[in-house]
């Protein structure tokens, strides 16, 4: 397996990049907005779930609904929606039904005691309510929804016992449920795992995943490794794309899509986070191409346009 380093090597040389742009965003006091959801629109407006945080805080996080405004290119805060206590949010529709979800943190005596994925849906951003939850200690759970009405679900358990079983930092499940109703903790822990995802010492999860055809599911997602640099540790986050047979449980293609240096330069939250780019997923742009966006060094939300890397799909 080439490890994902050389993947991004390779990819550097020859990348394409249409357009390049960090997105705007008002109403929140100053803190930083990053890790967003991909944009939606809902009747007549375009809207997207950011994280919010303060830039000297860590884990500290509450998502909020913003409104695109045409004339101005700024991402508004909208007044009467209610933060929802969760970070690095993601959207999805699943039987018509908006599914909002999020890793919502536990503290206790000021310090991270857990943490799960908090899943809500409603008809629209302004009707929400909770309704699952994923297992304890697991981030990146994502949805997709098959046209026989069944849903496939992408899990990511990362713990030390995967490391020392797969080599890997994390691991990615898949499973297929009949219903929403099915999304449990227990369901979305027995996921299959899937092979070929993530080499030696690497990891990462899915952040957007969508049916392609037959058994075949593209994902937008994230692939990691550590740098060293003069002795220091530096975690460097990529932009994938892959193509899953989920009823096989393998990986058919995947590829580099999109590094820090595809985007403009923006503030990190610690030197060593300059190099990272976490996913946040496409949406279609011009013929043949798409929007990628993803959080920028844990301070911003980029978005670059790309060759929509699943046209050669069917």
């Amino acid at each position: 397996m080439e490890p994902i380093k050389e993947r991004r090597e390779k990819f550097e040389s020859d990348k394409k990049i249409y357009k390049s742009e960090v997105l705007k965003f008002a109403g929140v006091n100053g803190r930083d907005v990053y890790n967003c959801s991909i944009p939606f629109d809902h009747e007549g407006d375009r809207y997207i779930f950011g994280r919010v945080e303060r830039r000297t805080e860590w884990a500290n996080s509450v998502t909020y609904l913003f409104r695109y405004d045409r004339e101005s290119g700024v991402w508004n805060k909208v007044e009467n929606f209610d933060a929802l206590p969760i970070e690095d949010p993601f959207v999805s529709v699943i039987g018509g039904e908006l599914i909002v979800g999020g890793t919502h943190v536990v503290f206790v005596s000021g310090k991270i005691a857990d943490y799960s994925t908090y899943f809500y849906k409603g008809k629209s951003p302004f009707s929400l309510r909770l309704f699952s939850t994923g297992p304890s200690d697991m981030k990146d759970i994502r949805l997709f929804e098959i046209p026989d009405g069944r849903i496939g679900v992408f899990s990511r358990p990362r713990n030390e016992e995967i490391r020392k079983k797969y080599g890997s930092g994390s691991i990615v499940g898949v499973t297929v449920i009949d219903s929403i109703e099915q999304l449990t903790p227990e369901r979305i822990e027995n996921a299959e795992y899937i092979h070929g995802m993530f080499g030696e010492d690497e990891w990462g999860g899915m952040n957007q995943a969508f049916y392609l055809k037959g058994e075949l599911v593209g994902a937008i997602g994230h692939q990691c490794y550590n740098d060293y640099r003069d002795g220091v540790e530096y975690p460097v986050y990529i932009n994938m794309m892959y193509i899953v047979d989920f009823e096989k449980r393998k990986v058919l293609e995947k590829r580099v899509i999109g590094t820090t240096d595809c985007y403009p330069d923006t503030p990190s939250k610690l030197p060593t986070l300059c190099d990272c780019a976490f996913t946040s997923g496409v949406v279609p742009a011009e013929k043949g191409k798409v929007s990628l966006y993803s959080g920028l060094r844990d301070c911003c939300e980029g978005c670059i346009v790309i060759d929509d890397p699943f046209a050669a799909v069917g």
